[in-house]
């Protein structure tokens, strides 16, 4: 029974939720900055998304090794479990599971549309919809390098103005353009994943951003996203809208600055892991600066 649980939790790979909920974070502090929190809102949009984050980790599993495009030779199985792919677990069953929890999200969408607005409806399916068809025929658009885009408009702008508007039934420009420098991070995490992948993808006939522009411009567009990021919060926090103690966030640069020297010179296995360590300390920060301007 302990294996079976141990195997869907590696399946669904909860270590990528902390991204979500620092999204989800960054919208509800953004929020409460302006005078409109609640709890009970907060917890139900933040379980929301990481009901449909889960659930697309499990379809695009499903699709990935359903394709063929994941073999025992995919690198990203050389340093964490697969536990499908190793036939742990029966592809229908994560399949069904998948669209249990998109379901479960849908009940909490439904109920959180009622109260705070349609918006969050329209978002809902967005979501749904970008997490199923990603690697999921006929439009499986991971394999026609834009993954990257929609991971960006998911955990960046649409997933923070989401959690923004639960709490304010509203939006925002300044939410928007506070989204990006995240969205932007998140999506090196595939980016990097991408960039070591180059030969493996290729051979499977796929495409992704990478093969399309070359490693070594993949390398640079990564290098300079990060450095981007960080640029677009220092200069947001010394001109708006954020406020100059989201500073902070160039404590992370330490990290930052360290992995880009990895990626120049040599692409490390785990560079999407390293690449959402460096998310997770940026994003943490970020969060912290916010509620330090609701406290203040």
């Amino acid at each position: 029974m302990n294996n079976v649980v141990r195997d869907w939790l590696l399946a669904s790979r909860p270590w990528s939720f902390s991204m979500t909920a620092i999204s989800v974070g960054v919208g509800s502090a953004l929020a409460a900055m302006e005078g409109s929190f609640s709890w009970p809102l907060f917890g139900l949009a933040l379980i929301a998304a990481v009901l449909m984050h889960a659930a697309s980790n499990l379809i695009n599993d499903y699709d990935d090794v359903r394709s063929g495009v994941d073999d025992p030779q995919v690198p990203t199985a050389r340093y964490r479990p697969h536990p499908l792919m190793e036939k742990r677990l029966a592809p229908l069953q994560v399949r069904n599971t998948a669209y249990a929890l998109y379901a479960l999200a849908a009940v909490i969408g439904i109920f959180l549309t009622l109260t705070c607005g349609p918006l969050v409806l329209w978002l809902g399916l967005i979501g749904t919809t970008a997490g199923i068809t990603y690697t999921a025929p006929p439009l499986n658009y991971k394999y026609s390098a834009l993954g990257e885009f929609s991971v960006f408009l998911m955990w960046g702008p649409l997933m923070v103005t989401g959690a923004y508007y639960v709490q304010r039934q509203a939006v925002s420009t300044d939410v928007l353009l506070i989204s990006i420098p995240f969205g932007v991070l998140v999506a090196l995490v595939l980016l990097a994943n991408n960039i070591r992948d180059i030969r493996y993808d290729r051979s499977k006939g796929i495409q992704t951003l990478p093969i399309v522009l070359g490693q070594r411009r993949g390398i640079s567009l990564y290098l300079a996203l990060i450095v981007a990021a960080y640029a677009a919060v220092a200069a947001m926090s010394l001109l708006g809208p954020l406020k100059p103690w989201s500073l902070i966030v160039l404590f992370s640069a330490p990290l930052a600055v360290k992995l880009l020297r990895q990626m120049a010179h040599n692409v490390p296995l785990d560079a999407d892991a390293q690449t959402a360590k460096l998310d997770t300390a940026f994003g943490l920060l970020l969060v912290i600066s916010l509620l330090a301007g609701v406290w203040v």
